[in-house]
């Protein structure tokens, strides 16, 4: 979809979360290199803070560092909103200086300013796509990120979303081999927690599949908690390295830790790994990479298992694939239009990508009751509705003048493993 959007266009990475969040970019050409948009101009101070700050009885918004600014300089004339996206996934009107406001507008109004900031380095029009990452991916921010894509009316703009396990993945897909040939461990500490990645390939699969598992626990920022936590996470495997994200890893209070982490591992410290995973993943879709082919990621949010179907092109039966796994649960979709003659009812065939276990899903569409000799055409729509729920919608076309249609559909959700 994205090929053919050469030029001077930019893709963009863009890590949404609740305290800050972070933007990286690269131009759409061969061997470009991915930056990230300073928020200090002259430093690499990548965080944006996700809040916003209203003048006092007049419709004027400030944003991000900026807002932090103007409120401790003038507090009395400002108010402070944070908590831009808890708000928006409630749902619940903002009372605002004596107003009351739609959490999702705001958190558009916040987007579209930080937005702005690529503003230096592209003119308007110029970005070809952007990908969102955040920290998780329900139905319920899939379709708040949807109406924040809808506000924002992008034009020409293609959007995607991932979550962060996945922008982990495709960063390390595009560093040296040697870094991510045995297990990865990526601690993210920003927050009051810790959160560890782990990944690992499978190389007994074809093609590799990539797993990384994902734990979290409460942190109290200590050097002798933080070692303990890393033997734990280190011992009896092989760790090639190890990435440290979130300012709260700078200073000099893990001295231990850093030791003990960099006995035969390469350590890496930083904090816009996820917003360049982001536009790493966009160039995967452009142009691909030497790995793409041979590895396939199975995070939480991807769909774990091939769907397809039987069908019959000169009385031979062939297999004719529907969904792919590897495919984010939220993207995957399909629709098709089909003859049917005497069956009443529609078989899919569900293959699990690690077991390559098979089983065979059965919709009836009893009221259809064709007879021998019948045949009718069908439209059928699949689409999942969780990461593990697949959803099939049948609808009967008739056929022509022999047979009119029944003007019935039929719909009907799968749970798939």
């Amino acid at each position: 979809m994205l090929r053919g959007l050469l030029g001077e266009k930019i893709i963009v990475g863009y890590d949404l979360a609740n305290t800050c969040c972070q933007i990286s970019y690269c131009f759409v050409k061969e061997n470009t290199e991915v930056e990230t948009i300073s928020s200090v101009a002259g430093e690499e101070n990548y965080d944006i803070p996700t809040l916003l700050c209203k003048r006092r009885g007049v419709n004027q918004w400030l944003y991000g560092k900026e807002a932090q600014r103007y409120i401790q300089q003038y507090q009395e004339d400002g108010i402070l909103v944070d908590n831009l996206l808890d708000m928006a996934l409630t749902r619940e009107e903002v009372l605002i200086d004596g107003q009351s406001y739609n959490p999702v507008a705001l958190l558009t109004l916040f987007i579209k300013r930080s937005l702005g900031m690529l503003s230096g380095v592209v003119g308007s029009g110029k970005i070809a796509a952007i990908m969102i990452t955040c920290a998780a991916l329900d139905g319920r921010m899939v379709q708040l990120l949807g109406q924040v894509i809808e506000n924002l009316t992008l034009k020409n703009t293609e959007v995607y979303f991932q979550n962060y396990t996945e922008s982990f993945y495709y960063y390390m897909i595009y560093q040296p081999q040697e870094l991510w040939d045995y297990q990865t461990l990526l601690l993210d500490y920003r927050g009051e927690e810790l959160c560890f990645y782990r990944m690992e390939c499978n190389k007994r699969t074809t093609p590799i599949v990539v797993h990384i598992h994902e734990e979290s626990r409460a942190f109290g920022g200590e050097d002798e908690e933080l070692l303990e936590i890393a033997r734990g996470l280190c011992q009896n495997t092989v760790i090639s390295s190890v990435y440290l994200i979130g300012e709260k890893f700078g200073g000099e209070w893990m001295k231990e830790s850093l030791k003990y982490l960099c006995r035969g591992r390469r350590v890496f410290q930083g904090n816009n790994l996820y917003s360049k995973g982001a536009v790493f993943r966009l160039l995967e879709k452009i142009q691909g990479s030497e790995v793409s082919g041979s590895y396939v990621f199975l995070g939480n949010d991807k769909l774990k298992a091939n769907i397809g179907m039987m069908v019959k092109n000169h009385d031979t039966d062939n297999y004719y694939a529907l969904l792919d796994a590897g495919t984010n649960w939220y993207e995957a979709g399909y629709s098709l239009e089909f003859y049917m003659k005497k069956e009443n009812d529609v078989e899919l065939i569900v293959t699990h990508l690690t077991s390559q276990e098979s089983k065979l899903l059965r919709m009836k569409l009893g009221e259809l009751s064709l007879e021998k000799g019948d045949i009718t055409k069908v439209y059928m729509k699949l689409y999942m509705v969780s990461e593990n729920t697949l959803c099939v919608e049948v609808k009967d076309l008739g056929f022509g003048e022999l047979r009119r249609s029944l003007d019935k559909a039929w719909r009907e959700e799968f749970i798939i493993y």
